[in-house]
């Protein structure tokens, strides 16, 4: 068996493992099983690199090679796209289904090879996408996040229309903000800073008796605008109206 072969044949191949939709597979009904189908789907490439990995003499740039197919497709995929706002979309989709599927599959093998290879992806990634804040994690703590309600103020706003977790809504706002949002160059600050305060605004709204049109003016003010703005391909416009979104609130209820 060529382990160099099948692995560099493999390597792009990941980035097909959502189909072009990872936003279908990244949600808590769906997560869990679709990551171990795909994952149990490219074990043998993980097994190739990692044979691969502890027989050749330079690792380093063996893994390099991996990495650099990789990151190179997804260039490829990006380049073939022919209009802006679908490239937006795109790069979006590409992050998404690098953060949560391809690097925690390639951390989920546990070999000698898994570690440096996520940081090498991870690294051809950025080489390709410099403005790309990509960063590996393994699947247990994604799928963890599902049990928590990270989109604090959203799900608010969602609960008070009575919509479900799994709403149109907030999947997509959940996908902009784990793939285009976390790509920036200061989306992870921006979303440090609301994991930091959403909980205490939520809270603080709640305790008011016009909280229901409290939550209609932030659906009708921000969060109906963000989904537009996505939908129509306009992410950079969507997250300054996220950014003012969170700081606005802030002011306004975070020590209210």
């Amino acid at each position: 068996m060529n382990f160099y072969l099948t692995g560099i044949e493999g390597m792009p191949k990941l980035l097909d493992c959502c189909d072009d939709d990872p936003m279908k597979y990244f949600s808590k009904k769906t997560y869990a099983d679709a990551f171990h189908r795909m994952y149990q789907e490219h074990v043998p490439t993980f097994d190739a690199i990692e044979q691969g990995y502890l027989t050749v003499i330079d690792k380093e740039q063996f893994l390099t090679n991996m990495a650099d197919a990789l990151a190179a497709y997804g260039a490829q995929k990006y380049a073939a796209c022919p209009k802006r706002s679908k490239r937006d979309h795109l790069m979006m989709d590409l992050n998404l289904t690098m953060a949560a599927f391809v690097l925690p599959m390639i951390l989920e093998f546990h070999g000698e090879s898994s570690g440096p290879l996520a940081q090498k992806a991870t690294e051809a990634w950025k080489r390709q996408f410099p403005k790309s804040a990509l960063k590996a994690s393994e699947y247990r703590y994604i799928e963890e996040g599902f049990h928590k309600k990270f989109c604090y103020i959203t799900t608010a706003v969602c609960e008070s229309f009575g919509r479900q977790d799994d709403c149109y809504e907030l999947r997509t706002l959940r996908s902009y903000r784990d793939g285009y949002l976390a790509s920036r160059p200061d989306g992870a600050e921006l979303i440090h800073l609301y994991y930091d305060v959403a909980p205490s605004i939520v809270k603080h709204i709640n305790r008011r008796e016009n909280r229901k049109e409290i939550y209609e003016s932030i659906w009708e003010q921000y969060l109906a605008p963000c989904l537009s703005m996505i939908e129509e391909g306009r992410l950079a416009d969507c997250e300054q109206r996220y950014e003012e979104m969170v700081f606005t609130l802030k002011d306004q209820y975070f020590l209210s």
